[in-house]
């Protein structure tokens, strides 16, 4: 059994940690947020009183957060001086390449292995213990760090060195924000010509047009497997976290001065959509913006994603 801190107990790490915590290891939890804290204690993790508490004698650090920037504080203040070196680290928020690569280099500096792991999946794969884990850094951090990422996914696969997880990321979520958009605008073009949306998924998703968007995650209710679209668009991976991953990928697309006009364009209507209040809903629901049917809530405006509140 091994002594694992965990830092971030918001929609995704409020699921991993239990999962640690059932594979046997002794989980020191911490959150702002007192709410997230105690669900997390409910579920078999100790409660630390703070990050750095938590860190204090672990052989593993798992942290799940909102932003680079708030990486970058936790591990400076709190991680770095006070887990012992031989300790592995391992961030699997979702932040910007160029953070991500900062502070992995500050702990090589400072003695210790650290890996970027991001993960894949959702929430129900962050309950269930089947996300995918897209890691980077070395090739010791990723057999080090491998053994704790097994208990909290279905597939571990190493990207490459360190920033290549978030890398890896963001450019799958770019593909899949794309697509989904595009699944969305499709589906509402074929109703308009008329054609039975069961019917239009039947041809589809056996036809060169399938996607997983179109064939796991189907935006139209009663279409397909069971989605967040027949549960009111509830659940599921939220639009505002789509586009908070498609803001990465255009700063890494104009930072590495690449051409992404579909990212573009899947960042702005998903932009719109959050503006719109649609931020809370699955990123799905983006379908009910394109076919006009959305109906925003009066005087919708999206704050800022807390930091306990949003992984």
């Amino acid at each position: 059994m091994a002594r694992v801190a965990f830092i971030g107990l918001g929609h995704m790490g409020g699921g991993m940690a239990p999962n640690l915590a059932k594979a046997g290891h002794e989980v020191l939890a911490f959150d702002l947020s007192e709410e997230a804290l105690a669900h997390a204690v409910e579920r078999g993790c100790k409660r630390a009183k703070s990050a750095a508490e938590a860190c204090k004698d672990a052989d593993a650090v798992v942290t799940m957060l909102p932003a680079g920037k708030h990486v970058a504080q936790v591990y400076r203040e709190a991680v770095f001086g006070a887990a012992p070196k031989t300790a592995i680290l391992m961030d699997c928020s979702t932040i910007d390449v160029a953070t991500a690569k900062a502070v992995e280099a500050e702990a090589d500096a400072a003695g210790y292995t650290m890996v970027d792991a991001p993960v894949s999946g959702g929430i129900a794969a962050a309950e269930g213990g089947t996300l995918t884990f897209m890691v980077g850094g070395s090739k010791g951090g990723f057999a080090k760090a491998s053994s704790f990422l097994e208990k909290m996914g279905k597939a571990v696969i190493h990207a490459g060195g360190p920033g290549a997880g978030q890398a890896a990321k963001i450019c799958n979520n770019m593909l899949l924000g794309a697509t989904m958009a595009a699944t969305c605008e499709t589906f509402v073009l074929a109703e308009k010509l008329g054609l039975d949306p069961k019917v239009f998924f039947d041809i589809s998703s056996k036809a060169s047009g399938q996607s997983w968007s179109m064939t796991s995650y189907c935006p139209v209710p009663g279409v397909g497997p069971e989605t967040p679209a027949d549960r009111g668009y509830e659940g599921g991976f939220a639009a505002a976290l789509m586009l908070k991953d498609l803001r990465l990928a255009m700063e890494a697309a104009q930072a590495s001065g690449a051409y992404t006009p579909m990212g573009g364009e899947a960042e702005e209507l998903y932009q719109r959509f959050v503006d719109l209040g649609g931020g809370s809903k699955d990123f799905s629901g983006i379908i009910k913006m394109i076919d006009d049917s959305w109906q925003a809530p009066e005087g919708a405006k999206e704050p800022e994603p807390p930091v306990t509140a949003l992984d």
